[in-house]
């Protein structure tokens, strides 16, 4: 017997009870959040790919709660960073909490966006900020557990859907689904509970 065979013989007992430990082990599965009375999915299907739910949370406006938040990508992601450069699939689910007028939540999407951005940067979507504006405009108001969608398909752009209905032809810059994050998650976010519920940070 050559000492290769003999080595290989001395290490396949801990190999075997290495794969073995590896088997009983489980991969931790996603699990669905909970916030403000949503429960989130723990994954969600945009155009065939499975997204996978980074975090949720609410966005309160003083004491009352205004929407619960659902962050989806490819692969988490614990930072803001992490979240912009990802490639893939990304989605954020918001649901209502309570009515609230359409055109006014797309005044202070449209604020956040340029709270959040350089002057020049921001200048260059102002045709596309216009445009959202209006979509949530054309609605009049939202209501209690209605929901819209705000999605990063690569190659087709920024799709927000309403009450189950895409709103017209995506927003092409690559820019500007960044920019609506930064609505969330940028330095000066709508909520900082919020945010760090969205990185799945929890306390």
């Amino acid at each position: 017997m050559t000492s290769s065979i003999r080595r290989a013989l001395r290490q396949w007992p801990l190999c075997c009870a290495l794969a073995t430990l590896s088997m009983a082990v489980p991969v931790q599965a996603a699990q669905p959040i909970e916030a403000g009375g949503v429960s989130f999915a723990p994954t969600q299907s945009v155009q065939q790919t499975a997204l996978v739910l980074n975090g949720a949370g609410v966005r309160y406006k003083t004491v009352f709660k205004v929407y619960a938040a659902g962050l989806y990508l490819e692969k988490p992601a614990r930072t803001p960073a992490e979240v912009l450069t990802q490639p893939g699939k990304k989605r954020m689910e918001v649901r209502m909490l309570r009515e609230i007028d359409s055109s006014e939540l797309g005044k202070l999407f449209a604020r956040g966006m340029e709270d959040n951005m350089d002057k020049i940067a921001f200048s260059r979507l102002v045709p596309g900020v216009l445009r959202m504006s209006q979509i949530f405009s054309d609605h009049k108001k939202l209501d209690t557990g209605d929901v819209f969608l705000i999605d990063w398909v690569p190659g087709a752009g920024t799709i927000i859907t309403v009450r189950g209905k895409q709103q017209g032809e995506p927003f092409k810059e690559p820019e500007f689904f960044n920019a609506l994050m930064g609505i969330w998650l940028g330095s000066q976010p709508a909520d900082w509970k919020l945010k760090d519920a969205l990185l799945g940070k929890v306390d």
